[in-house]
């Protein structure tokens, strides 16, 4: 799988600076790395820039998204609690989700990740990333929820954002919220 990175320049528009990487892939996607984009595009494929221009107002939609979370992360302050403290809560929530939605968890991990909060595996393996610690309680038990739900719906549809909001009905106000903790501790 070839692997290739490189920094290309829209002259029309500054917004529109972004990291081609080509895989060995069908189709091409655009991704926003910790605010950085990306498109990935399949191996051979020659016009980039007109990739972007076709999905440029998806792409504004997301920097500005992006900046009003970045605004929003100066005025949010980082929860002081100690690993013990934090490991005891995220199993405590893990017992009562795993009862309220008839799932089974296998083990729980604890490490840094570098692009999420969480993930779920499919041996039932919860694996939580020790910068969640520094975030508050309903941020925390929102995270384990939707990583839980993945356990009755895999990918995140309409169903699936449906079985979220049955507990959550705000998630997309946390969603946000987490974007801009994600950037206040990842300075």
């Amino acid at each position: 799988m070839a692997r290739k990175s490189k920094k290309t320049e829209n002259r029309e528009q500054d917004f529109l600076k972004f990291v081609t990487k080509y895989r060995d892939i069908r189709f091409p996607r655009l991704e926003f790395k910790t605010g950085e984009l990306e498109a990935i595009l399949p191996n051979g494929y020659n016009d980039p820039g007109r990739f972007i221009q076709k999905h440029r107002e998806w792409i504004q939609g997301k920097q500005k998204f992006i900046i009003d979370c970045l605004k929003a992360a100066k005025k949010l302050a980082a929860v002081r609690r100690s690993r013990d403290e934090f490991v005891t809560l995220v199993g405590s929530i893990i017992t009562h989700f795993t009862q309220e939605l008839s799932v089974k968890v296998n083990s729980i991990y604890y490490r840094k990740m570098r692009t999420k909060w969480a993930s779920f595996s499919a041996r039932g393996n919860v694996t939580i990333n020790t910068l969640m610690r520094n975030l508050p309680n309903k941020q925390i038990e929102y995270i384990i929820y939707h990583e839980l739900t993945h356990v009755t719906e895999r990918h995140h549809n309409d169903r699936f954002w449906k079985l979220v909001s049955r507990r959550f009905a705000d998630y997309e106000r946390i969603e946000a919220s987490l974007f801009s903790y994600w950037f206040l501790l990842n300075k």
